[in-house]
């Protein structure tokens, strides 16, 4: 299954995903998924569903493994596959205010940490992309940030501002690594000779820290940034297909989401609607 995911160009991430869902399964039956029956998937997505109320991105996740590994590696039929259905979900992400956005990264302790959380809220940025940033990604004659293999395998260019390129700058001074804008830093070694980026999983352990610290009842994670900061552009002013190309959605619709996440939106709406009935009889 490892070797079908590589050459079907899965990223990474989806990979352990896939892997950890069909981990889960074997687990349940304790035996390999190969000798399970349709009756048996069908079985286990009813526990999922009615005893463990997975979330639908969990299972969402499990059927899209499920059909990947019958179709692709044991080349089966599982009817049951097909009569599966995420349950569906209308809810809304997060959303930080700007001075919120502020006093978060203010709290980050460690210069490296708040340096890579503000390139991600800066650029509107997923995890993985603002983590293994490469120094080449960053064009100052264009003032643009070249988002490179993001979600899809999809390139991006999305605007740098003057202030981050600053600190990006004195923040490579202070390990001047010849690929990684953020490399990792291991105790003992030098963050010159990393071999790797900085880890999502060490960025992620410090941002719950210090969203436990800010005392913000909010549920955020570091994908909140990327909201917010689409969220606040809107709120500017900029326009919902330019904030679209910045994020590196392909549909439209993906996008709209953000004008149900700012309270200007609506109230800019709620007045031009008082304006229109203005002089009416």
């Amino acid at each position: 299954m490892i070797e079908t995911m590589q050459l079907r160009g899965l990223s990474a991430n989806t990979q352990r995903a896939y892997l950890q869902a069909i981990q889960c399964l074997a687990e349940y039956y304790h035996r390999p998924p190969d000798q399970l029956s349709d009756n048996d998937i069908r079985h286990y997505f009813l526990y999922l569903h009615t005893e463990r109320r997975v979330a639908r991105s969990t299972s969402t996740i499990a059927l899209c493994a499920l059909k990947f590994l019958v179709e692709y590696v044991l080349h089966r039929s599982w009817p049951t596959l097909d009569l599966v259905r995420a349950p569906k979900a209308h809810t809304l992400p997060t959303v930080l205010s700007r001075d919120e956005v502020q006093t978060l990264l203010a709290l980050v302790r460690l210069p490296h940490h708040r340096a890579c959380l503000t390139t991600i809220y800066a650029c509107g940025l997923r995890c993985m992309e603002g983590i293994s940033l490469r120094v080449t990604q960053i064009d100052a004659a264009r003032m643009v940030l070249h988002v490179q293999a993001g979600k899809g395998t999809k390139d991006r260019l999305v605007p740098l501002p003057a202030p981050l390129l600053t600190l990006l700058r004195t923040h490579w001074q202070t390990h001047r690594h010849a690929i990684w804008l953020f490399p990792a830093r291991h105790r003992g070694h030098a963050p010159t000779t990393a071999h790797q980026p900085l880890a999502s999983e060490s960025l992620r352990a410090v941002w719950r820290a210090t969203v436990r610290q800010s005392g913000i009842q909010k549920h955020v994670t570091i994908h909140t940034l990327r909201h917010s900061w689409a969220t606040h552009l809107l709120e500017a002013g900029v326009n919902l297909r330019v904030i679209q190309a910045w994020l590196g959605h392909q549909s439209p619709q993906t996008t709209a989401l953000y004008t149900h996440l700012s309270p200007r939106t609506l109230t800019d709406a709620a007045k031009i609607c008082d304006d229109l009935c203005r002089g009416l009889p």
